[in-house]
């Protein structure tokens, strides 16, 4: 288990929210090179206490890893993107494997198929997707999983996994959750099987889009107990700031959304999806400041 550090200790104002955690921000990309210490100021006073960078390939994953030493609050999943798979082999793995012992190391991710962008075979992911799942099953880390247009074929992979002998004899077998499909758009039949995985929904947001209605409906009819929340920024902005950057404060509005959707208070869906990430990551030490004050300008203790 990852020695959780404190990540606020003094918060500027937390707008009425207790801890938000992004579950899945790239905010190690050029988007933010410029302007990255202001970025992580505004999320900060969003009340965001905890960003997780997915990997994209094994150069960006050392990235990441450098920004999570300099930032209590970034903590890093490793893994080679789909799109990023066309040269993967063994040595990519000994590299996963070489990085994974750093103590900021929370995931194997973000990992699985994307058959949107056709920039590498589906035979070529797959063969990256079963082995770093082989890799998170030797490690006992959580999964999280990209699925773009190839539902049917994550699913049948995912259960081949779930129902091995490795996942069955390896420490993620007893962890709280196995998995996370990160910014889940799936339906309800979907979203049942992630359960019987042991696994987490995304929420990301295209929730907050006008036009989402079946995203809309679809949400008061997910457990609320297996919801994560997330940005992928600089991707999938939420409104009101569709088509410009995105950045982990606007995490704040998935959980509003998500709140309106469910019929819950912003305070609960941000205090279920907190400690929920908090369990999923392994940083089970947060517990003692689950629940915060939700007084503007309250102080994390």
């Amino acid at each position: 288990m990852k020695q959780a550090q404190s990540l606020l200790t003094k918060p500027e104002t937390v707008a009425g929210l207790p801890l938000l955690v992004d579950s899945h921000c790239h905010l190690d990309l050029a988007h933010y090179d410029e302007d990255r210490a202001a970025v992580l100021q505004r999320a900060r006073a969003a009340g965001v206490g905890l960003v997780v960078i997915p990997g994209i390939d094994v150069a960006q994953c050392r990235g990441a890893l450098a920004l999570a030493e300099l930032t209590p609050e970034v903590y890093v999943a490793l893994g080679v993107h789909p799109n990023s798979s066309g040269e993967f082999d063994p040595a990519t793995v000994e590299e996963l494997r070489r990085l994974a012992v750093h103590p900021k190391v929370v995931a194997i991710g973000e990992i699985g198929l994307d058959y949107y962008w056709e920039r590498v075979t589906p035979a070529q992911q797959a063969v990256a997707f079963q082995a770093q799942l082989a890799l998170a099953a030797e490690l006992g880390l959580p999964v999280i999983i990209h699925n773009r247009d190839a539902s049917d074929d994550v699913a049948a992979i995912l259960e081949e996994w779930i129902g091995s002998e490795d996942f069955r004899n390896s420490q993620l077998a007893t962890r709280p959750f196995a998995g996370v499909l990160h910014a889940f758009g799936g339906d309800v039949a979907l979203a049942e099987r992630a359960y019987d995985w042991n696994f987490l929904l995304g929420i990301a947001g295209p929730v907050t889009f006008k036009n989402a209605r079946q995203m809309h409906e679809l949400i008061p009819q997910l457990q609320p107990d297996r919801l994560l929340i997330e940005t992928d920024a600089p991707y999938l902005t939420p409104h009101p700031y569709r088509g410009q950057r995105n950045e982990p404060g606007y995490v704040a509005l998935v959980a509003a959304k998500l709140a309106e959707l469910s019929g819950a208070s912003v305070a609960e869906v941000a205090q279920r999806t907190s400690q929920l990430a908090l369990e999923f990551f392994g940083l089970q030490e947060w517990t003692q400041i689950k629940s915060i004050e939700t007084q503007i300008g309250s102080e994390i203790v």
